[in-house]
């Protein structure tokens, strides 16, 4: 093992794709920490001091760009417009043929899918900067119930006015496309996909922090059970995302002149999570919106002073819909990563598609006919195996919301949900990608 970590650094091509890696994520990092113009550094120190342990309407956001979202930093959208833009753009394959037509073409097709997504990313990094920028303002980004009176002063009297705001807006959404271009540049000369490392990175990075506070506040027995659960955690991760049903193909020989091709045999391997995080990312954003009504529509105080009385709607939504802790919100997340986990992967699987493509190259699965036959035999493998992959996700997004319910540190538990999916899936995927690349020079990879 070691020998092969010593492979890595002595190999110059792969050493070189490695320190521009890690430079990248270093600028990166760097800009999560740099404050936008016009806003309140100390202020912004201080609600983060005085709300740490607080879970709002943009913890999602928050937890893809690192925290530099609460930071309200040159960086602080992160990579969740791109995130959200190539969800959309997969989406609308199904509803603008122009779309599928495009996926179909090859590389000049993805590449035009992928100046649409670039565009569509600017035009959320807008739409996003304008609203954070707004609440921010309102001085309600860390809640409405927040009893720090610097919260309600994050923007400096110069960040009020009209060119304040749109410079605020342009320096946000600049440093969305900044950080789309490094994840393409580390895509393209470094190691691994580049905004999947992005990611990585803004999750990694609070995981220290987040150890640290349940140390601090629960002592060291609930820190030490937190880590053994949390190792057992990534275990079962790690087996159930290399888990596939592998599907046996086979294929004719054919004669193309004095040529025989085909005749081999191989196989069609259906992951057991196919959706990968998705579905709980879906599932997380629907959720947010019956909070983000409530939120809106908070009755404010009389001329006398006193308090007004919500509609009885939004205190149901604020008493169950944004409480992680409660059983409804618990159930519909749940029942929501299901749904969303059968409907991302029939959008992304077509059955009768790959049955095409095998019967035009003469492949067959054994027992099964050509056709039709096999596109019903490959969806009713897929829905039967979607099935646990579904459950599986959905029990691995309501670990922290149980920990919440157990020793109330949902909050600081980094090994649940979204975030140990992603952690888990990119680190597999970039030691496979070192591993490749070790074994095409010197014929011995990383792994064993």
């Amino acid at each position: 093992m070691f020998r092969a970590i010593g492979r890595i650094f002595r190999t110059p091509d792969l050493r070189r794709k490695i320190g521009f890696t890690i430079l990248i994520v270093a600028i990166f990092r760097l800009g999560s920490f740099i404050p936008a113009p016009f806003v309140d550094f100390q202020n912004v120190q201080t609600c983060l001091a005085a709300n740490s342990n607080t879970s709002g309407l943009y913890e999602l956001v928050n937890l893809f760009s690192g925290g530099a979202l609460l930071q309200l930093s040159i960086f602080a959208l992160g990579i969740m417009p791109y995130i959200t833009a190539s969800i959309i753009v997969q989406l609308l394959r199904v509803v603008i043929p122009h779309f599928d037509t495009l996926y179909k073409e090859g590389q000049s097709g993805q590449s035009k899918l992928t100046q649409y997504t670039r565009y569509l990313t600017i035009g959320l990094g807008v739409l996003q900067s304008t609203t954070l920028i707004t609440v921010a303002r309102s001085g309600a980004l860390f809640g409405t119930s927040s009893s720090t009176p610097q919260c309600s002063q994050l923007i400096t009297d110069a960040g009020q006015t009209w060119y304040g705001i749109l410079l605020m807006v342009i320096t946000m959404t600049a440093g969305t496309g900044i950080i789309m271009w490094m994840g393409e540049l580390v895509t393209e000369r470094g190691i691994g996909n580049g905004m999947s490392l992005l990611i990585f990175t803004s999750i990694a990075a609070r995981f220290p922090s987040a150890l640290g506070s349940i140390l601090q506040s629960k002592g060291l027995p609930i820190f030490l059970l937190t880590i053994g659960v949390g190792i057992v955690i990534m275990g079962l991760v790690v087996f159930v995302e290399q888990s596939q049903r592998r599907i046996p193909v086979q294929y004719a020989k054919r004669m193309v002149g004095r040529r025989t091709y085909g005749g081999n045999n191989t196989y069609i391997p259906i992951k057991v999570n196919m959706a990968g995080v998705v579905p709980v990312i879906f599932a997380s954003s629907l959720l947010y919106i019956p909070a983000l009504i409530a939120q809106f529509n908070q009755p404010k105080a009389g001329a006398t002073g006193k308090a007004a009385v919500p509609a009885q709607w939004v205190q149901w939504i604020t008493d169950n819909l944004t409480k992680g802790d409660g059983p409804y919100y618990m159930t519909l997340y749940f029942l929501l990563i299901v749904g969303f986990t059968y409907f991302y992967v029939a959008i992304t699987f077509n059955p009768e598609e790959v049955a095409d493509n095998m019967k035009k190259y003469g492949g067959f699965i054994p027992g099964i006919r050509a056709g039709r036959p096999t596109a019903e035999y490959l969806d009713y493998v897929l829905t039967r195996i979607t099935l646990p992959g579904s459950l599986y996700l959905g029990i691995i997004a309501l670990i922290p919301l149980i920990a919440l319910g157990l020793v109330n540190a949902a909050q600081n538990f980094p090994f649940g949900g979204t975030s140990i999916l992603i952690i888990v899936g990119v680190g597999l995927e970039t030691v496979k990608q070192i591993d490749s690349q070790l074994q095409q020079r010197h014929y011995e990879g990383l792994l064993r």
